[in-house]
């Protein structure tokens, strides 16, 4: 439907920085799913389609490389626009994140809450 909000999951294992994400982001009028571990962010992103995955690395159960390959993998998933927001900034990381599919490689440091929802925001149709 034209007038169903965008889905956008994020896959964080540091709770304070879920809900600041969760509010910046539902701010903006858009469905925000949130998981604590790698292993409910797959689950969720197959069974809710989001347009958009903010995914960590480091989370507990399933690393995000191990997220991004399940999603990657499956017919159902493998379209959703997945952007790495991790501490890790070696250049391995993120060739390995790119490689696997990441749309966008953000060292959480190097981008404000502003600049992580304008990347978002151009990762979703039109309008949205």
């Amino acid at each position: 439907m034209a007038d169903e909000k965008p889905i956008v999951l994020v896959v964080e294992d540091d709770p304070r920085l879920l809900r600041v994400y969760q509010a910046k982001l539902g701010q903006q009028g858009w469905t925000v799913l949130t998981a604590a571990d790698g292993e409910v962010g797959s689950q969720l992103a197959r069974e809710k389609h989001p347009q958009v995955v903010l995914l960590d690395l480091m989370l507990p159960k399933k690393d995000g490389f191990g997220v991004l390959t399940d999603l990657k993998n499956d017919p159902g998933s493998a379209n959703v626009k997945v952007l790495i927001l991790s501490n890790l900034g070696q250049q391995a990381d993120i060739d390995r994140g790119k490689v696997l599919g990441a749309k966008e490689y953000m060292v959480k440091s190097d981008f404000s809450l502003d600049a992580i929802i304008a990347k978002v925001k151009a990762y979703l149709p039109a309008g949205a």
